[in-house]
């Protein structure tokens, strides 16, 4: 239907399923092959929080392997001592997974608390430094205001840091940016800047809008039916937007009866 109605793709854009590349290339060969950057950094980000909760949970565990705590409840002055001490390792701990999404945060979308919570983790647990300096510049290698001689540039520096070499969890999320499939990842890019589409989200949230609206009527099931569907939805959304869609309109008049106008059916 697309070539149908004149329409040639220049960038596909998908998630890193392994069923689209064959398929393109039969399909649409001249076309470039975009990965969805909201996708990468899905499975960047899930590295980094598994390399967050095992650091979280050797904090909690240490200091366990001496001496058991005396049973039943401890004296007054024992209690004062401890308050003196500061929080334990596993308090330490609770608030580190309390707080977990400040390693993966934006930094311009961190507010004045989110930044003091984020210095707390920091003394609490050094080793998360490298985890959340990896994410900042893994989010400013997929901007758009970049070339693309530059984004290579930084993964190629970000490949070559030692810090992340030693965190098991960044090798891994390193080797999901090495390959062709960097290439793809940036292939929005070589696009002109009005025009840099970096994710799928928007087909996405469409694509659910569309099920949800076909699971609630039993009966539209058939191409016919949805085809007229996604019309009569596609002219509702015009109109909110304000955009003029084209109706027809044709009155019947007959002698000793009002005029009946027909139309596009407007309800669902």
């Amino acid at each position: 239907m697309l070539q149908h109605w004149g329409f040639t793709p220049r960038v596909v854009v998908t998630d890193g399923s392994n069923l689209y590349p064959a398929v393109l290339a039969e399909v649409w060969p001249q076309a470039k092959h975009q990965l969805c950057v909201f996708h990468v950094l899905q499975d960047v980000t899930k590295k980094v929080l598994d390399g967050v909760r095992r650091l979280r949970r050797q904090q909690a565990r240490r200091g366990q392997a001496g001496r058991k705590r005396r049973r039943g409840r401890a004296s007054k002055a024992r209690q004062a001592q401890r308050r003196r001490r500061g929080p334990t390792n596993k308090q330490k701990a609770t608030f580190v997974y309390r707080h977990r999404f400040l390693i993966v945060k934006r930094t311009e979308h961190l507010d004045r608390k989110d930044w003091d919570n984020l210095c707390q983790m920091f003394r609490y647990l050094p080793e998360l430094r490298p985890l959340w300096s990896f994410c900042r510049e893994v989010y400013q290698l997929f901007s758009a205001e970049q070339v693309l001689r530059l984004a290579r540039r930084r993964r190629t520096l970000l490949l070559k840091k030692a810090s992340y070499q030693e965190v098991p969890e960044l090798v891994e999320a390193l080797g999901l940016l090495k390959g062709e499939k960097f290439d793809q990842m940036v292939a929005f890019l070589e696009c002109p800047v009005g025009q840099r589409v970096r994710t799928n989200n928007h087909v996405e949230r469409m694509n659910r809008k569309v099920r949800f609206d076909e699971k609630v009527r039993y009966s539209w099931r058939s191409r016919r039916s949805l085809d007229r569907f996604l019309h009569l939805r596609l002219g509702r959304l015009g109109q909110q937007a304000g955009v003029a869609t084209p109706r027809t309109v044709e009155a019947e008049v007959s002698p000793g009866s009002t005029s009946k106008k027909r139309g596009a059916p407007g309800g669902d």
